[in-house]
């Protein structure tokens, strides 16, 4: 059942791949009014990079696009779709509008990290592969990859953390909407990197553009 502005049934319905790493990539999982609306709304972000949700103003649909992305709805159906029980993890909400040339390098997540969700809402992209994430089969080579994902509006792609879970994307400067959704190990990992985010905004914040 849907609700809000994500699309759960869509999600439910996206298939798993399994190599070289448990994911799934769908469109469709918000509207294009619903994007645009969330854009329109959206955290006034001045600088690149992810911001973390807590030092970000809320309000309309950028709002209520975070209240599905909050839901335990969204828990069950990722546990389902990518294989692992996400009951009671904690999870973390970063936010980004700006990319710039040095972001994307190959790379994987840290331990901690359990899970991770993306959803894009760029209203069009420049039909390169710049800035959209690839699903790479190894840490060292770009080109070997299994799928590269456009950051287009109602696209979500999520993959669960592994050893083998190497992603990136070539370099892009620009407009790049995302919000990511990480579910994390434990509580003291959440205040960690919300304290780490925390002080990165606000070094963001005092340094010169």
């Amino acid at each position: 059942m849907s609700g809000g502005l994500l699309d759960f049934d869509r999600l439910a319905a996206a298939e798993t791949q399994r190599e070289p790493y448990t994911f799934f990539c769908t469109d469709g999982a918000i509207s294009e009014q619903a994007a645009a609306d969330i854009r329109r709304d959206y955290p006034a972000i001045d600088r690149p990079g992810y911001l973390p949700l807590s030092k970000l103003t809320q309000t309309g649909a950028f709002k209520q696009i975070v209240e599905d992305l909050q839901s335990e709805r969204l828990a069950e159906v990722l546990s389902d779709r990518l294989e692992i029980d996400l009951e009671g993890r904690p999870r973390m909400i970063t936010v980004r509008r700006l990319s710039q040339l040095s972001d994307g390098p190959i790379h994987n997540d840290s331990k901690s990290k359990l899970l991770t969700m993306l959803l894009y809402l760029n209203a069009e992209w420049n039909g390169t592969s710049d800035g959209c994430i690839r699903v790479l089969n190894g840490p060292d080579d770009f080109d070997d990859y299994t799928m590269e994902v456009p950051p287009l509006a109602g696209t979500v792609f999520a993959f669960k953390r592994s050893d083998t879970s190497w992603h990136g994307h070539l370099p892009f400067a620009g407009e790049r909407y995302v919000i990511q959704t990480t579910f994390l190990t434990s509580q003291d990992e959440l205040d960690r990197k919300e304290n780490r985010g925390g002080l990165q905004y606000f070094l963001k914040k005092l340094l010169p553009g």
